[in-house]
């Protein structure tokens, strides 16, 4: 299975409620990834706010083009939900589906199925010399 974000909601600062096509949902604090010349200008909340899931790359993605990959917020999901005392059960469904997607990567490599890893689109453009 290929992770993907479904649904995204700004709830408050620097915190985004996320649900992922495997059913794990929950919040992550981004406070600490809002540097650098990419994600900085998201220390604006207003500019935060505008946060939306790409129909495309199936993330979440700012109007400025910053993404992350649905990856990096499942783990920092699963990190919260460790951290936060959510409940023995809602952190083994969190575990179970990183694992399950975990065990279907490892199933493909054995395959020889090609695992496609997803670019920006500002990415994508650049290379491909095309303008927005």
């Amino acid at each position: 299975m290929i992770l993907e974000i479904e649904a995204v909601k700004y709830v408050r600062d620097y915190v985004l409620w996320l649900r992922f096509n495997d059913g794990a949902e929950g919040t992550v604090d981004l406070a600490d990834e809002l540097t650098g010349p990419v994600f900085g200008p998201l220390a604006d909340k207003r500019r935060f706010r505008a946060v939306r899931v790409d129909r495309l790359l199936r993330t979440v993605v700012w109007p400025n083009e910053a993404d992350l990959a649905p990856e990096f917020l499942y783990d920092r999901l699963i990190q919260s939900a460790d951290s936060s005392g959510a409940s023995k059960r809602s952190r083994s469904a969190l575990h179970a589906s990183r694992q399950a997607v975990h065990e279907a990567l490892a199933d493909h490599r054995r395959a020889g199925v090609p695992i496609v890893v997803r670019e920006s689109k500002a990415s994508y453009r650049a290379k491909k010399g095309r303008k927005r």
